[in-house]
This record gives C-alpha cells, sequence and structure tokens, in this order.
C-alpha cells in the first residue's frame, strides 16, 4: 500500500517488511528533511505524515572514511530510495574554518575525490543531488565575499555533470541542482557572488535549478527569496526549498516569559523565560501534551501556527517549486540549551529529545505541525 495512505505504519512499528511506496514526481512536493541525519529515517515517522519524499545531507568530508554507501546514514538513505521513497541529497562542504580550495590544487583534488565517492554512491539512485548544501554558510567570509566561492562550486558541478553523463548517461534518474542560498532577505547577500550562482546555474543546460533556504522572521523575508532567484530561471528549470522555518523569529523570543496560562496549568514558577522551559524539556522530557500546551501558551508561536501551510502554499504558486523541505526530528540532544542557543527543536514535527513518546507510540511530536505537514501532502 501507499505510505501516503497510512498503509505500512503498522507494519513499520512492529519491524516487520514495509511494502514499497510511490512517491509522486518531484513537483511541488513537500519531503521530510532530516538533516544531516540520514541514519534516522524512520518510516513510522513518515507514514505517521503521510510523507513519500525525504531530504537530509551528507558531511563530505566523511567520504575519506570509505565507501560512502556503506556508512549506515546514506546506506538508509539508499534502502529508503530502493524502497520507492523520493529522495534529495545535498552534499555538504565544510570549509568554515579553513580555506575554500582553489581549482588545480591539491585542496581540490581532495574535494572532487570525496564528489566521485558519493557520486559513485548515488547517482542512479536518488532522485535529486544538490552542489553544496549552504556554501555561503559553510565558507569563510573572506571565501564568500570573492569569486573563490563561485570558481569553486562551479568546478564541482561541472565535474558532477561530465561524470554523470560519462559514467551512468545523459539518461540517468538523478537531477543536479545548485545547493542552497541563504539570508536573502538581506539585500547585501543579494550581492555579485549569488548573482554569479545563479547566472552560472541558469547557463548550464544540465542544471536543473537551484536550492533555496529561507529561515527567516515571516513570511514576507521568504518572499524576498523567490523574488531574486525566479527571473534567472530557465522555462524548464525549477527551484528546491530543501530547508524552510521561522527560527529566526523564534530567536526573538527566547528571553521572553513563558506565558501564565502554562506556568499556571504545569507548576512552573512565574515569569520563567522560554529558553528556560526549553532547557527543562531537554534535561527532563515533557509529555506531548505538555510541549503542546508549552507551544501554543505562547501567541508568537501560536499566531504562526498556520506557517507550512502557507509558505508551501506561496512556494507551489510560483508554479516552480520540484521539492520543499521540513524538518522531520530533532538532529541531537540540547541538555545545554541557553538562552542564545538557536531554537531549531521549535521547528521540528517529531521531538525526541524534549519529548516523552507520544501518539502512535512514535516520539512526541509537534501536533501543529505534524498535522499541518501531512495536510501538505
Amino acid at each position: 500500500p501507499d505510505a501516503g495512505a497510512g498503509g505500512s505504519f503498522d507494519a513499520a512499528l512492529s519491524g516487520a517488511v514495509v511494502s514499497q511506496v510511490t512517491a509522486p514526481p518531484a513537483s511541488g512536493v513537500l519531503a521530510a528533511n532530516v538533516n544531516e541525519s540520514l541514519d534516522k529515517i524512520d518510516y513510522a515517522e513518515l507514514a505517521a505524515v503521510s510523507a513519500t519524499w525525504i531530504r537530509g545531507f551528507y558531511l563530505m568530508s566523511d567520504a575519506d572514511q570509505g565507501d560512502p554507501a556503506a556508512q549506515t546514514g546514506m546506506a538508509t538513505l539508499l534502502q529508503a530510495s530502493s524502497d520507492g521513497y523520493g529522495t534529495v541529497l545535498s552534499t555538504k562542504f565544510q570549509y568554515h574554518d579553513t580555506a575554500i580550495p582553489v581549482p588545480g590544487t591539491a585542496a581540490m583534488d581532495t574535494a572532487l575525490a570525496r564528489l566521485d565517492k558519493v557520486l559513485a554512491a548515488v547517482l542512479g539512485k536518488v532522485d535529486i543531488l544538490t552542489i553544496g548544501n549552504e556554501p555561503f554558510y559553510e565558507t569563510r567570509p573572506v571565501d564568500r565575499t570573492t569569486s573563490l566561492i563561485n570558481d569553486f562550486y562551479e568546478a564541482l558541478a561541472k565535474h558532477a555533470v561530465q561524470y554523470r553523463n560519462t559514467y551512468f548517461g545523459t539518461t540517468c534518474k538523478t537531477v543536479l541542482y545548485m545547493g542552497a542560498l541563504n539570508g536573502l532577505e538581506d539585500p547585501a547577500n543579494q550581492n555579485t557572488q549569488t548573482k554569479r550562482w545563479m547566472t552560472f546555474a541558469a547557463g548550464n543546460a544540465h542544471i536543473a535549478g537551484v536550492d533555496i533556504h529561507p529561515h527567516v522572521a515571516g513570511i514576507d523575508a521568504a518572499q524576498k527569496y523567490l523574488d531574486f532567484i525566479l527571473p534567472y530561471l530557465r522555462p524548464d528549470q525549477t527551484f528546491l526549498a530543501t530547508e524552510f522555518s521561522l527560527v529566526k523569529l523564534w530567536e526573538q523570543h527566547m528571553s521572553d516569559p513563558v506565558d501564565p496560562s502554562f506556568t499556571r496549568a504545569y507548576g512552573t514558577p512565574a515569569g520563567t523565560p522560554v529558553w528556560q522551559v526549553i532547557h527543562d524539556a531537554a534535561n527532563n522530557p515533557f509529555t506531548e501534551q505538555k510541549w503542546n500546551d508549552f507551544l501554543l501558551s505562547n501567541t508568537w508561536f501560536a499566531n504562526h501556527a498556520t506557517f507550512i501551510t502557507n509558505e508551501t502554499a506561496r512556494l507551489r504558486d510560483t508554479g516552480k517549486l520540484a521539492v520543499a523541505g521540513y524538518g522531520i526530528t530533532e538532529s541531537a540532544p540540547i541538555p545545554d540549551f541557553g538562552p542564545s542557543s538557536p531554537p531549531w527543536v521549535l521547528n521540528s514535527v517529531f521531538c525526541p529529545y524534549v519529548c516523552q513518546i507520544g501518539t502512535g507510540g512514535l516520539p512526541g511530536r509537534d501536533r501543529t505541525w505534524a498535522a499541518s505537514f501531512r495536510a501538505a501532502q
């Protein structure tokens, strides 16, 4: 049965063999994003929200440890592809604290060798591969504000195209996109480098489009991403939005006192800041009910309860969306959560590190996002 109908839910929970799912084509899809946690792909969680597409990223330096296809995370993603799920893989080249490689150097050879290993592992299996994850965040300021970032990623893209066409043929199912642009709501990031990023993508017939990651403080800020990229895209190109969220809005409220309705109901001291409640949940997980009561007691959260619905609609209304992705689970425990910690947890559909086991024997979920995600399928 189709997982979209919940057919594989009980089978997945019992550990039985899951029957094939049928993923729709990459047109206006909303995928479950697992970020770097490819090993956390969970068919029962996917079925619970009717997801048939999965997105994650791979840290390219991990290819130094051997065949990526033999590593747990990548093997899990490739198995999901084999089981019928649509798959999007982003390639994370991390140069946050080191110089970005220059084409023709030994450092570039290292990057290309890593890319070759990943291409060999995933081409013909995953549906979509992005060249880069968040390139403008995963480089030093000195590299992202010069042509160095473009030179590097354009060389990677050309290499990937050549590798695919040589070894897998031009009919290979895996389509290539340029990695995600971030921060486009800030005019300073609509600059020489990001314009060249778009021009390159539009000018290479083998590149299907570009990815964006609108992590923003409001839906109008997300619109600025679309306004920037859409004019560049060829008629045959589409875009990805493999991550999106209101994390920049949540950040503004970490030191706010949690609403009195919550403190009264749960015996939390009046005036406790939001970040402290999250910290407490991370160290002594809440019931699913308590977590949802906490979230919805905050007007700044409750007032944006339709965000997934509204933003997915905006992305689809362009007629150019291939795949969007929304975070399905937390990547890691957050026991040291503090007032300046990024509150990614408030985006998660499933919240295994702040919630006890909840509905259906699965990790406690954010019911707002779970219902919205399922309805958007």
